[in-house]
């Protein structure tokens, strides 16, 4: 007689198969250039399965608890507006979750550097972002750093019951805080 795969198994074998887990945000100033179809066209080419998308209106809380080791610098609290949308018009992100061997790397350099003038121009901030007259930049997306990073804001940003496969970290309890009502 054949034995049933029970859930926690097959829950087990589709988190190896989506390997690494990243979070990439299509930030307020891309979205009020137009530019969200250019970031997912070269998001693509990671060739990574994406799990998880959503439209998220960013709060206060929301955004500086994502940028919460940032909170000592000099550009928090204009770092703060920017997430929310207070310098674009645009009280919104695009939050997606990326799944696959060696994500976050794969979409780090598909991001480029973090300041839109060092990154290589073929990369997705070398090609549209910008050092705007008034001194923002606008650095059209946030990827993860490294793993940990990933850990805490694909918890910040999703609940387990938003994403098309398990990630590990999500579904074993291991949830980082969310600010009330921000997810």
């Amino acid at each position: 007689m054949k034995r049933r795969r029970g859930s926690a198994n097959e829950a087990s074998r589709l988190a190896k198969r989506a390997g690494q887990a990243t979070l990439v945000l299509i930030k307020p100033d891309a979205i009020q250039r137009g530019l969200t179809g250019h970031v997912l066209a070269r998001l693509d080419e990671a060739r990574l399965s994406m799990i998880g998308a959503k439209i998220v209106r960013v709060t206060r809380a929301l955004a500086e608890e994502h940028y919460d080791a940032l909170r000592d610098k000099p550009f928090f609290p204009d770092l703060i507006r920017h997430l929310c949308g207070e310098l674009h018009g645009v009280d919104h992100v695009l939050a997606f979750v990326y799944a696959g061997p060696g994500a976050i790397a794969k979409v780090r350099q598909l991001a480029g550097a973090t300041n839109p003038e060092a990154a290589e121009p073929a990369s997705i901030r070398g090609a549209f972002g910008r050092m705007t007259t008034g001194g923002i930049m606008e650095n059209v997306l946030h990827a993860s750093s490294d793993e940990q990073e990933a850990v805490r804001e694909i918890a910040l940003w999703f609940r387990p019951e938003e994403l098309l496969r398990p990630v590990p970290f999500l579904t074993s309890g291991a949830v980082g805080r969310s600010p009330k009502g921000t997810r």
